[in-house]
């Protein structure tokens, strides 16, 4: 049988681990019936273990970068020639093996090549930075070996493509499946409670949580405590960052340290919300967009080029400047007092070949002879 190997050791948690997930669920019911053996090379298999998947567990690849690289650049050359003519070999986690193959692809999931790091972050989590610079060297190596690189955005494709000197038409523009769930009605007796921003997501440093926070502490005074609330799906006890998060503003009243949510209790706040607020510094996606967008309420985001892509088919959208408190609070007032003006649509940008819309399309593009 023809052989298609997915590569993705480091992919354990969160997005990245959904979209190995996502591609091996389809590849055990896909590959067979087009003749392909499928091997993954995983963590652990437990992490996505699915029928008619051949499975070689590398659990010591994430021990460090240095382990990382060797398995990239030694290990998985041993496998490739142990396993013999590869028609398509695909790194699902950023870096391009050192392998033998027919054809070679690497899907960028991350996006932190374009994080304009602080020397502050230093400070509260520095693997963020380090990485952000580390992933410029290590993208870089072996890239030119790569039939199509696939990324979730056009913004990417462009960016990509001006830092690698790759022409646009080798990146192939495939977004995540967005689950379509429909949007659930407020709980009982929320009629009367303060209006409600809400902000989704991890205690990471990039997040940008200090400035919805400051942004917060400047409404507060001039418009008073009981207006409305903010909630924070942090509670101050993940890492440094969100311990300094909650002893610098956790005296604001309006403030709601809510913590970690599940999907469903996720699903719950977004139905009770009047406004997303999204002021991450940089994201691949921005899943939160994606999900608060079936609730058809405003939504104030990032001026970056991620939130124009994720928030498109959105009706009502203001976007603010990630590095301004007081651009943040005047948005906030804004739609705190009944004043849409400032929210527009944002139309879906076209998207140039080459894309997919599918993992059956990706895969089709991936194997073709051209």
């Amino acid at each position: 049988m023809k052989q298609i190997v997915i590569s993705a050791v480091n992919l354990r948690k969160g997005g990245t681990l959904t979209i190995l997930r996502q591609c091996l669920a389809f590849l055990s019911e896909w590959a067979p019936s087009k003749g392909y053996e499928v091997i993954a090379l995983v963590h652990q298999r437990e992490l996505a273990d699915y029928p008619n998947i051949r499975y070689i567990e590398i659990p010591w690849a994430i021990e460090g970068w240095g382990k990382r690289l060797w398995c990239e650049y030694v290990t998985m050359g041993r496998i490739a020639r142990e396993l013999g003519p590869i028609d398509l070999w695909l790194s699902l986690h950023d870096t391009t093996p050192r392998v033998k193959a027919r054809r070679q692809a690497v899907y960028c999931q991350t996006s932190f090549p374009f994080l304009r790091w602080r020397w502050s972050d230093f400070r509260f989590d520095k693997k963020i930075p380090l990485f952000a610079m580390f992933t410029r060297f290590a993208y870089r190596i072996g890239i030119h070996k790569n039939r199509y690189l696939v990324v979730q955005q056009q913004w990417l494709r462009e960016g990509f493509s001006q830092m690698f000197g790759l022409p646009e038409d080798r990146f192939i523009v495939a977004p995540p499946q967005r689950e379509t769930l429909p949007p659930q009605a407020p709980e009982e007796g929320s009629a009367g409670r303060p209006f409600t921003f809400l902000y989704a997501a991890t205690a990471d440093v990039h997040k940008n949580f200090e400035l919805l926070c400051e942004a917060a502490q400047r409404l507060e005074g001039k418009v008073g405590k009981d207006v409305f609330r903010v909630i924070l799906t942090i509670d101050g006890s993940e890492n440094k960052y969100a311990s300094w998060l909650r002893k610098t503003w956790g005296h604001v009243s309006s403030l709601d340290f809510s913590g970690f949510m599940t999907k469903e209790r996720l699903q719950a706040t977004y139905a009770s919300t009047d406004c997303l607020v999204f002021p991450s510094r940089i994201e691949t996606w921005g899943l939160p967009i994606s999900e608060f967008l079936p609730y058809d309420r405003p939504m104030l985001l990032s001026d970056l080029p991620f939130a124009h892509e994720t928030a498109a088919g959105a009706r009502e959208v203001g976007f603010f400047d990630s590095t301004s408190a007081d651009s943040l609070a005047q948005a906030m007032e804004r739609v705190l007092s009944g004043d849409h003006k400032g929210l527009a649509p944002v139309h879906p940008r076209p998207l140039q070949q080459p894309k997919a819309s599918s993992w059956v399309e990706l895969f089709e593009l991936l194997l073709s002879e051209d």
